[in-house]
């Protein structure tokens, strides 16, 4: 069985997470203003198909969990 943090069923959270530390952090922040500047920025700056396409993922690895019956399906994707 595949455990729910698994990248299999985080696509979001590795693809467009990612993207958006790689921004975020680039250099340290001055205080919590400018991170949540630079947060705000991020997202507003990434694109809707970027969105659709790690939602996308997602749900395709759902749809193979549920098929394999909670056993390995790694090698279906």
């Amino acid at each position: 069985m595949c455990l729910p943090n698994s990248s299999d069923f985080s696509p979001v959270d590795y693809k467009i997470c990612g993207m958006r530390q790689e921004c975020v952090y680039q250099k340290p922040a001055r205080d919590v203003d400018e991170l949540k500047q630079r947060l705000i920025e991020t997202w507003s700056r990434i694109k809707q198909s970027v969105i659709n396409e790690a939602t996308d993922q997602w749900r395709d690895s759902l749809n193979t969990s549920v098929k394999a019956k909670d056993k390995h399906f790694e090698h279906l994707l």
